[in-house]
């Protein structure tokens, strides 16, 4: 899974000169329906190479523009490593490719820049989180999703005590003991004998090595704000959550032994911690818009939305997936032109508005078309912030 960080958003987003094709596919990971992805691609390359004929560009100018991400499709190596869907980005004779772990709609794009909607999922409710699993002789960082979980290499972090600080903790403090099976069978509960003193002896020597791991940790995490998880037994989470200076390490954590749980366990229970955040979230944008219906200060209509988005002025944009709104924004008369259907010099005005919203700071929730709140107008809601 390739990380897509909201610097990388931005950097898409602010890209400049020349046609540019955002192409979405969705892949298999296992089986013989693998052999359908790079056939995908090579029809949605077709796609779009004859949409750039249709903005006046020849078939060489064309082709060579796409001659980076046609050597896609005979790398043998790149389609043994998917995901659940494959975004594509060419422009300038750049190609940027991103596996993910959201499952796109097919889509070929030529426009004046690169089509994002499709990526926003990311970063609400389908967007990823992180849990960090610390025990003193063992550190695993996972990055997970709704769907999905991998442990990331972490190099050169330190990932025991011994490693940050070249010795190993003794006495009966740390030493760990593991309670027998209760009577339902499940795994032992870990705990540590003589805890308290275990906490006052080493906790200068555990914040030293929990210092240094947070170091690492964010530098693997740099640029990103996905919720981070701590799973421990339960007076190392404290220690870390101060040690650490991570924005958004989530308040509740996993406690217990991490060494005893597999990656999909402890995928399972920060799931159960972040999934309600992740909602909330979304759902209190949603009746706030519902709150502000009316007053001037929320919108279904996209034609005062775009310009809105582009003035900084929209605070927080639902946009549905899947769905595309075809038209012109006029620079100079900012006047919003629609198109029944997509022409050479359309572009889509939902994906434009989302974007702009980005860049301002504002929110943006790509959703199922059925879950944009208002029920008049176009499938935009929009929350002003004057």
């Amino acid at each position: 899974m390739d990380r897509m960080t909201k610097d990388d958003l931005q950097s898409l987003l602010t890209s400049a000169g020349g046609p540019h094709v955002s192409i979405f596919l969705p892949t298999v990971r296992a089986g013989q329906e693998t052999q359908q992805n790079p056939i995908r691609l090579k029809n949605l390359l077709r796609d779009a190479q004859k949409r750039l004929q249709e903005r006046g560009i020849d078939d060489d100018a064309a082709g060579n523009l796409l001659a980076p991400a046609r050597r896609l499709l005979d790398d043998h190596d790149f389609w043994q490593h998917q995901e659940d869907g494959l975004a594509l980005f060419v422009a300038n004779g750049d190609l940027r490719t991103y596996r993910l772990p959201v499952r796109f709609h097919e889509l070929a794009a030529v426009e004046d820049r690169f089509h994002l909607k499709s990526l926003f999922p990311l970063f609400n409710l389908e967007g990823h989180f992180y849990v960090l699993a610390l025990a003193i002789n063992s550190v695993r960082l996972l990055e997970g999703t709704r769907y999905e979980v991998r442990e990331v290499d972490l190099r050169d972090v330190p990932k025991s005590l011994a490693d940050a600080l070249g010795y190993e903790l003794e006495g009966e403090g740390l030493r760990l003991h593991l309670a027998s099976r209760n009577a339902s069978g499940a795994p032992p509960d870990a705990v540590f004998h003589g805890q308290s003193a275990g906490e006052e002896d080493h906790k200068d020597e555990i914040r030293k090595f929990f210092s240094l791991l947070d170091r690492g940790v964010q530098e693997y995490l740099s640029g990103d704000n996905a919720p981070l998880v701590l799973a421990g037994v339960d007076y190392l989470l404290p220690i870390y959550r101060d040690a650490s200076g991570y924005s958004n390490v989530c308040k509740d954590g996993v406690v217990g032994n991490p060494e005893m749980l597999s990656s999909e366990e402890l995928h399972r229970k920060a799931w159960s911690l972040v999934e309600e955040h992740f909602r909330a979230e979304r759902r209190s944008a949603a009746e706030r818009f519902g709150d502000l219906a009316g007053t001037g200060r929320a919108s279904n209509q996209l034609d005062e939305v775009l310009p809105a988005a582009i003035d900084g002025r929209v605070d927080t944009l639902f946009v549905p997936r899947g769905v595309r709104a075809w038209g012109r924004f006029g620079e100079a008369d900012r006047r919003v032109e629609r198109h029944d259907e997509q022409r050479s010099d359309s572009e889509d005005l939902l994906d434009r508005a989302a974007g702009q919203t980005f860049l301002n700071g504002g929110r943006v929730f790509a959703v199922a078309p059925e879950e944009v709140p208002g029920d008049n107008g176009d499938p935009v809601a929009a929350i002003y912030r004057w």
